[in-house]
């Protein structure tokens, strides 16, 4: 079986979705770029990719697949300065993602317009459904974001060997349900990097052991201990807490620094 192909349209169609893609992982991942870096990587993208498909080695989906991973890494590092293969093997994942969900988006829309398909030509078509199913992930992306924000929290507690308050971000996890067994009281979670930090200000006396399972480990036990007085800061308004106990953990704490803790919901009740 053999498919004609016109490359020019091949490249217009490659150029178009990089730069979708492009977008969207540069927002997931919270990286900026100049226009001429996106128009620069997805540009050089679209050329791999028609490159791949000239070349006479295996079939042509085999030849894309292997040229996928390449192509994507070549792409973020160009236009968000990327470096490190491990860097770039996720940043070529999130890629992927986002052309799923772009892909899936597109396919559902293409499917609604077939009788439009039967009557026009497929390539503005296509990207006129592109720029579209590009511009309803963009809105999803930007609220699930902002929700995302809106459940983060600054947190304010005196350390006393520094003599000065020290700020961090919190995350407020409805899912936290982690409490003391002994006085079922709230417990939030920090990581062992900011509790070194705060260490003066943790109270070794009231020591405490948490018991808890999560994703992948059926139970454990967390070392717990009690902050004196915690202000959490929120839209202007100031919530004092006392006698709060904050379990340290080595895990599950953002690794990209977005948050430094995981503040447990019942805090923020009145």
């Amino acid at each position: 079986m053999y498919y004609k192909l016109y490359i020019d349209s091949v490249f217009i169609l490659q150029l178009l979705t990089n730069l979708y893609l492009l977008s969207l992982a540069g927002q997931i991942m919270r990286r900026t770029a100049t226009r001429r870096r996106i128009w620069l990587g997805a540009a050089v993208g679209a050329g791999m990719n028609c490159l791949s498909l000239m070349i006479p080695v295996f079939a042509m989906g085999v030849r894309l697949l292997l040229g996928a991973v390449p192509v994507s890494m070549c792409m973020m590092c160009l236009t968000y300065r990327i470096h490190g293969v491990r860097n770039l093997f996720k940043a070529s994942c999130v890629m992927a993602a986002a052309g799923f969900f772009l892909g899936g988006v597109m396919i559902w829309i293409l499917n609604r317009l077939r009788f439009v398909m039967k009557r026009r030509g497929g390539l503005f078509l296509s990207m006129a459904v592109g720029a579209l199913s590009y511009l309803i992930l963009r809105v999803l992306l930007l609220g699930f974001m902002r929700k995302r924000e809106e459940s983060l929290r600054t947190v304010c507690f005196y350390v006393p060997a520094l003599g000065q308050n020290v700020r961090i971000r919190a995350l407020v996890d409805t899912g936290n349900h982690l409490t003391d067994p002994i006085s079922g009281a709230p417990v939030s979670i920090i990581s062992r990097k900011t509790a070194a930090c705060m260490a003066s200000c943790l109270s070794q006396e009231k020591f405490h052991a948490i018991p808890y399972r999560s994703v992948g480990k059926r139970r454990g036990i967390l070392y717990a201990y009690e902050l004196p007085e915690m202000v959490i800061e929120e839209a202007g308004y100031r919530l004092k807490r006392e006698h709060v106990i904050v379990a340290v953990c080595d895990t599950g704490i953002s690794e990209r620094g977005e948050y430094q803790m995981i503040l447990h919901p019942g805090l923020l009740e009145n």
